[in-house]
């Protein structure tokens, strides 16, 4: 089988993680990924520690399936080269504040008039548009001014911020989606557009839950740590030897549970008849179900839960997750050979199509500019523009990074 995106060439000159995931998703897809670092490497690869043999381990588990050549933008025919790459594909990615790419000579406008049928894709932290849209911005500075630290956590502690980089990866993948859009339509019109995701706006479609019962109800959602605002019991619970994550909100799984729990009573107490009053007396019932709940180990308590049908899970460390048959052996991850660093195991493209492949097809690229001199000749630059543009230091081939040094 071929993948869904074979035939697509994706220009990526993106850093960090937002955009290299979005292009990632891409090329697991089938898109062949061009990746247009600059002199040194993408500031992505120095995202550690942990390190592989000089390699950030973040950066092996968002760049693979890409090719990387290096130009220098800063160079006096360094936009040239990209343009005339631009030329050649399909889709261009890049992640420069609003303004920057124009200002590099590589924006939309410079791009789609050599290359009418490109996709252009921008993502930024804030937009292009609007008070904030020159302000700086990383995932954690996001997380702070989207909402989603103000509800995460609990009542009695601070704002957390999401253990992983919500809003990159957020808007990686809608990105992704975006640019897969803007392909199929121009299917039918024959003509590429201008593609705008921001981390801001990724962040609030990814709280489109809590961040709905808000526009609706005007009532802040509390930090509830593990339960969810809207449900109870559904929330996780401290057993005797660890916790199980406990989701039996609806009519016929809360009898389930009470008769589990030895308390068939609870069942129509006044204050948990309903999901609306165990919502509102949450702290009340969570007291009740924690004292039952710490009397047993969790593996009893998912053997017993699980007779009954109710919802339920243990509460798993990375170790213990990827331990499990299920991840270890279900294809949740891909694994690649690095010439460097050995197996590289990284979480797969979540989607799983039937007449089309996801696929590793190469590991990360070992070093800026492994691919540069390949890159240029596919796209039409003959030996002799290839060795001038090497010896002007517009174009490098493959050279150590910091860390390799």
């Amino acid at each position: 089988m071929s993948g869904a995106l074979d035939g697509i060439t994706v220009l990526d000159l993106s850093q960090g993680a937002a955009g290299p995931t979005c292009a990632m998703a891409l090329g697991d897809l089938g898109a062949d990924v061009l990746k247009v670092e600059p002199p040194g490497g993408e500031w992505g690869r120095g995202l550690g520690p942990p390190f592989v043999e000089g390699a950030a381990a973040s950066f092996l588990g968002m760049n693979r399936n890409k090719r990387s050549i290096v130009v220098d933008l800063k160079q006096p025919g360094g936009s040239d080269v990209v343009l005339r790459l631009a030329e050649r594909c399909d889709v261009a990615l890049e992640s420069f504040r609003p303004g920057v790419a124009d200002r590099l000579g590589i924006g939309c406008e410079a791009m789609t008039e050599r290359n009418p049928r490109l996709v252009f894709a921008a993502i930024s932290a804030f937009g292009q548009e609007g008070p904030w849209r020159d302000r700086p911005g990383v995932d954690g500075v996001v997380q702070a001014m989207g909402g989603i630290m103000s509800v995460t956590g609990t009542d009695d502690g601070p704002p957390v911020k999401v253990g992983v980089p919500a809003a990159d990866m957020a808007a990686g993948m809608y990105a992704s989606q975006a640019i897969i859009a803007a392909l199929f339509a121009r299917e039918r019109t024959g003509r590429g557009q201008r593609v705008d995701v921001s981390l801001l706006d990724s962040l609030l479609a990814f709280q489109t839950v809590p961040l709905s019962m808000f526009l609706v109800g005007g009532q802040p959602v509390r930090r509830l740590g593990s339960a969810a605002p809207y449900a109870a019991p559904n929330q996780a619970y401290a057993t005797s030897d660890g916790h199980v994550m406990v989701a039996a909100y609806a009519p016929k799984r809360w009898l389930a549970l009470c008769d589990v729990l030895g308390k068939p009573e609870l069942a129509t107490d006044a204050r948990f008849d309903t999901n609306e009053k165990r919502v509102n007396a949450r702290a009340e019932l969570t007291d009740v179900l924690e004292a039952l709940f710490s009397v047993r180990t969790t593996a009893e308590w998912i053997e017993r839960l699980d007779a009954a049908d109710i919802i339920c899970g243990p509460l798993l460390t990375y170790p213990d997750m990827l331990a499990q048959d299920h991840v270890a052996g279900g294809g949740a991850l891909e694994s690649v050979e690095h010439p460097v660093a050995g197996e590289v195991r990284s979480p797969a493209f979540p989607g799983r199509l039937s007449e089309t492949t996801r696929e590793v097809s190469s590991p990360p690229p070992l070093v800026p500019g492994e691919h540069s001199e390949e890159i240029l000749s596919e796209c039409g630059f003959n030996p002799s523009e290839i060795a001038a543009l090497q010896g002007d230091g517009v174009v490098s081939a493959a050279s150590p990074t910091s860390e390799d040094r």
